[in-house]
């Protein structure tokens, strides 16, 4: 057992889902031809002036009120003072000790329990630029660098924790969180690989039992949820061993690299007094009064969690099946759709879970762009409980409905799908197959009960999957005296 405590606190940079820019109106589409999407002011030209976006305002008082936050009446912009080839003013606009939102907490689950997770504040600031690299995929060994401005200036939230985590896995589990609820609310995409979803940790090690903190790393570069967890277990095991061999441990800036799961030194510590925060002299003080607060507040959906323990609680869904119906926005939303127009909550689940799942992934869809909608989900719900259409040919409902949006009731009919549950019919069709299966007759005469499965089977193939299987398993228990 180790002697020390691990305290661990996060810093999420979550790009603000916008048309425009933070303060100007180029637009924050992803992958464009560098430098296309730039301006006199998110290039930092002499003369111009920045222009707050309103939308970015909203959304990060949205994101505080979720946060149980205090959203603070006086806030402000402050210029963060550094040098680096991507930053066109020599500074970023940033908050310092007037954020937007400051003093809320965020509830995870780990391991079956409940860990509150402080935060600190929750302020806003502007995106630099980014360096590309040429001749190596990172700076070490490159040749030269080309400067892209595209993203100088994109929206962002930065929401700092405060130092209450104590293991990566809770790390992990507050950034899964976190990264939920900001997709959850529109606040961003959360698209990691994009970089729309950022996080640095700050780690250091005390003595157990004492509360003085040690000095702390911050870790950079984490740009998975993976990542998260393992570059914390690295520091961890590093900070670990210089203590355990009498050393110090220095206050600096270190890079994860996935690849190699690894962390190396990138420079020291700065201090807030390095950047030389002074109040922005181009933005006025914002002034938020209760009645803009409370106007973003009725606007708040049911957050994920809430909804997650309501569908046990009054649904009965599983943990498992409340989670699934929660894991994002989209999914809820078309959940309680299908719901309310009367079909079962745990049917909805299974049919969301499997195979409409399974087809938006085998075709890099979404709920939100596919054709199928909850009505028509509803419907066909409603036919396969009214003995319709049998379980098979709901499921080719399903894939018919994702690719073309054609109204259940009109494939049925048009396709002639629906279940034959005539009593001669299905008799005929088993007649027909004991014929042609007489080994399969004589083993359930024989009372293998499992052979019913087989001519089971070969009845839907003889009939394309529309003959009614509870029919044709009671006729032929009655045939052969099985229970």
């Amino acid at each position: 057992m180790t002697q020390w405590e691990v305290v661990i606190g996060l810093e999420i940079h979550a790009q603000v889902t916008t048309q425009s820019k933070l303060f100007c109106s180029c637009s924050t589409q992803f992958g464009s031809t560098p430098n296309t999407q730039v301006c006199p002011v998110c290039t930092g030209m002499p003369g111009a002036l920045p222009v707050l976006n309103r939308t970015v305002l909203d959304k990060a008082i949205t994101l505080g009120l979720a946060t149980h936050c205090t959203i603070n009446e006086h806030n402000e912009f402050a210029r963060k003072n550094y040098f680096y080839p991507d930053l066109p003013k020599g500074y970023q606009i940033s908050q310092l000790d007037k954020p937007i939102c400051s003093l809320g907490y965020l509830d995870v689950e780990v391991d079956g329990s409940t860990r509150r997770i402080g935060l600190t504040r929750i302020h806003m600031e502007e995106d630099a630029g980014k360096l590309v690299h040429q001749g190596s995929d990172n700076i070490k060994g490159a040749t030269h660098s080309l400067v892209d401005l595209n993203r100088s200036s994109v929206p962002l939230v930065e929401i700092v924790s405060e130092p209450d985590i104590r293991s990566a896995k809770e790390a992990k589990a507050y950034m899964e969180s976190m990264a939920q609820i900001v997709r959850w609310l529109g606040v961003c995409d959360g698209n990691l690989e994009e970089g729309s979803l950022r996080c640095d940790a700050n780690i250091s090690l005390r003595p157990k039992g004492t509360e003085t903190l040690g000095t702390k790393t911050e870790v950079k570069n984490l740009n998975s949820f993976k990542s998260v967890e393992r570059a914390i277990l690295l520091e961890i095991e590093r900070q670990t061993d210089i203590l355990d061999e009498g050393g110090t441990i220095i206050q600096e800036t270190r890079h994860y690299n996935e690849a190699t799961n690894s962390t190396k030194s990138l420079r020291s510590k700065e201090e807030a007094h390095d950047y030389r925060y002074f109040p922005d002299p181009d933005l006025v003080p914002i002034a938020i009064d209760r009645a803009w607060v409370s106007r973003i507040e009725q606007t708040l959906p049911e957050l994920p969690t809430a909804r997650h323990k309501r569908y046990q609680t009054e649904l009965g869904l599983s943990d498992y099946d409340a989670g699934k119906m929660t894991v994002d926005r989209e999914t809820g939303d078309f959940f309680e759709a299908t719901l309310s127009l009367g079909s079962s909550a745990k049917e909805i689940a299974n049919w969301l879970n499997g195979d409409i799942s399974a087809w938006l992934k085998e075709h890099s869809s979404t709920l939100a762009i596919c054709k199928l909608t909850p009505a028509h989900l509803a419907e066909m719900l409603k036919e396969l409980i009214n003995g319709t259409i049998s379980g098979k040919i709901a499921k080719q409902l399903v894939d018919d409905m994702l690719e073309t949006g054609t109204h259940p009731s009109t494939l049925i009919k048009e396709k002639g799908l629906a279940q034959v549950n005539d009593t001669g019919a299905i008799n005929q069709m088993i007649d027909i197959v004991l014929s042609e299966n007489p080994k399969a007759v004589e083993d359930l005469k024989a009372g293998k009960v499992q052979t019913m499965g087989f001519i089971v089977g070969q009845v839907m193939r003889k009939s394309q999957g529309k003959a009614n299987p509870d029919q044709v398993n009671k006729r032929l228990k009655e045939l052969f005296s099985l229970s």
